[in-house]
């Protein structure tokens, strides 16, 4: 479970007095919630509120929540009952939950949780001010209407923990696939995507403000498509004329790519069953497009995969993975797994291990099945995998994945690979640290480097996550 706390680029987050406006925001969960938690952020300064990372100083205390699996619900809960003491005494403050969980729950989460004044779903941001000044007066707060236009495409985010180099672009929202043990369709709405002007002039503007690498944002970024002045998904069966002006998302990333050839691009997440070979094509052409594909896999067993509704069997996914090492030769895939899914047998689960063994996957996300509430697996299929049965699974796809992190990251020992420097190696101050174009953390002597730049490294060494090297020079142009 990923957390990050509130933090700002160029705007101070120093301790602020009893009745000033200030907020803090902890975020839960995926890459999609941190960039909400940055719309968040920029509203609230648009209303005068200003950030704090200190969450003793703070008027409002938001939670940025995730519902994917309910360990993920269960930490907000936990999290709500240590903040209660600030709602009381010298504090005084609201508390807010935002995101999926709220969507999820809506009015019963105040009921459930009784700290919280506050619930805001994903599409209801753009009215966070109206609901904080109703928190605060002590009505109801309560907004958790899905938008099926709703792309917050004007709003310039307000950078949060950011270590001003990276930064996450949001290109689109919801999700169209309706996968039967996922509640992001839910809690996230219908699949729409962004105009892409205002994507590349975000783009613009990070990178006039010293960014150096964007990752570009959406549930299923292969379906990007912004069609003749709006999103449209269907465009294929439109008329050949109207195809022409179609913008799909190897077009974005081809037109952001050449726009800002000294600026990273990386993308998440990519779904089997909608990427094209265009996209690879686009990624071997530009330097600047990193060589990484984030690609779910969930199961390595056709028939459980029909079960989820994927979209796609094993040959399929095999067919996608096939197609990325011949188009995008040095490109590194990671994955996610769930295990014991309902009706999974022995031979599924080894299925799934055999696909890891042919893929051999940079990295992954692995959890095992949580059963969602109101998930058409949840209402189709009994969760009928014993618990141990579920964590030994779980343990044989982590140790595999261990293992083949390791081969992949000793393939770099003795090469050269280019590293952007994000920030200090968290276990050595003198060392730099920074990710390759696979996305692999990459730690060298600081010498005379800055944050920022682009160097190239020698690897000498490597652990199952992290390469170990030497600088070698500055790469002015990538």
């Amino acid at each position: 479970m990923t957390k990050q706390t509130v933090a700002t680029k160029n705007k101070e987050t120093t301790p602020t007095s009893q009745g000033s406006k200030s907020f803090y925001i902890e975020s839960y969960g995926c890459q999609m919630n941190f960039s909400d938690s940055e719309i968040v952020a920029s509203m609230l300064h648009e209303a005068g509120y200003h950030a704090t990372d200190q969450v003793e100083h703070a008027n409002i205390i938001l939670l940025n929540t995730c519902s994917i699996r309910e360990k993920a619900e269960q930490t907000v809960r936990n999290r709500l009952k240590h903040l209660q003491k600030y709602k009381t005494g010298k504090h005084k403050a609201k508390i807010g939950v935002l995101g999926c969980m709220a969507e999820r729950l809506k009015k019963k989460l105040l009921e459930e949780e009784q700290i919280v004044d506050l619930v805001a779903g994903p599409d209801a941001y753009r009215d966070i001010e109206n609901l904080v000044d109703k928190a605060v007066h002590g009505q109801e707060a309560v907004n958790v209407i899905l938008s099926k236009e709703e792309t917050y495409d004007n709003i310039e985010p307000v950078k949060l923990n950011t270590n001003g180099v990276s930064a996450f672009v949001t290109i689109m929202r919801g999700c169209d696939n309706m996968c039967t043990f996922c509640v992001v369709p839910y809690t996230r709405g219908r699949e729409r995507s962004r105009d892409p002007q205002s994507i590349i002039e975000e783009a613009r503007s990070l990178y006039s403000k010293g960014y150096r690498e964007i990752t570009l944002l959406g549930q299923n970024v292969d379906s990007y498509l912004w069609y003749g002045g709006g999103a449209k998904k269907d465009f294929k069966k439109a008329d050949p004329l109207a195809q022409e002006t179609a913008l799909s998302f190897s077009g974005l990333l081809e037109s952001i790519a050449k726009l800002l050839p000294n600026m990273r691009i990386r993308f998440s997440t990519s779904n089997p069953q909608d990427m094209e070979d265009d996209v690879l094509y686009t990624m071997a052409k530009y330097a600047n497009i990193c060589n990484y594909i984030h690609l779910p896999v969930q199961s390595g067993s056709s028939r459980v995969l029909e079960m989820m509704k994927r979209g796609y069997d094993r040959e399929k996914y095999i067919e996608r993975v096939d197609a990325i090492r011949r188009i995008v030769p040095n490109c590194a895939i990671s994955q996610d797994i769930i295990a014991g899914f309902p009706g999974e047998t022995e031979q599924d689960h080894k299925d799934t291990l055999s696909l890891m063994e042919y893929v051999k996957y940079q990295t992954g996300f692995m959890f095992k099945y949580s059963e969602r509430p109101n998930t058409p697996a949840a209402k189709t299929y009994e969760d009928d995998i014993p618990e141990e049965v579920k964590s030994r699974r779980l343990s044989d796809i982590i140790s595999l994945q261990q293992q083949h992190s390791l081969e992949q990251t000793k393939q770099f020992v003795g090469q050269e690979v280019i590293v952007l420097i994000e920030s200090d190696s968290k276990r050595n101050p003198n060392q730099w640290q920074g990710r390759n174009d696979q996305n692999i953390t990459t730690v060298f002597d600081k010498q005379n480097y800055t944050k920022g730049q682009y160097v190239k490294v020698h690897v000498t060494d490597c652990t199952s996550t992290t390469l170990i090297g030497e600088p070698i020079a500055l790469i002015e142009q990538l």
